[in-house]
């Protein structure tokens, strides 16, 4: 029984693989803002509380997309769940899946952002 283990494993393993990566922040506007001019003006803020929002790709056989799993989607889609304009202390993170990944049958790419959404007065 124990001899069935490891080769077991090792096939699960080969069938899956997954890479991620992490960054952060200070802040993000939706892309339709002008950061440049809000940060200049000083204008004031009111915290609306924590925001996730997420976006996915997949792609079928490697060579059929679908979906969009930019940062600028999952970032407005952050910000309508709380109906904010910008998003502060803004942690970030992307990763990409692959189900038996030397064929590339089916494989993922989802980018993740969670910060506090703010609304400027």
């Amino acid at each position: 029984m124990t001899g069935i283990r490891v080769p077991l494993l090792v096939g699960v393993l080969f069938l899956l693989a997954a890479c991620s990566s992490v960054g952060s922040l200070g802040i993000v506007t939706k892309s339709t803002a002008d950061p440049a001019s809000i940060l200049k003006s000083g204008r004031t803020y009111q915290e609306l509380g924590p925001a996730e929002g997420q976006a996915c790709r997949f792609f079928i056989i490697a060579i059929v997309p679908f979906g969009d799993s930019t940062f600028s989607t999952a970032v407005e889609r952050a910000l309508a769940e709380k109906g904010g304009d910008a998003l502060i202390n803004v942690t970030t993170s992307s990763s990409l899946y692959g189900f038996i990944p030397v064929y590339n049958i089916l494989s993922f790419t989802c980018t993740t952002v969670k910060g506090i959404a703010v609304k400027f007065q």
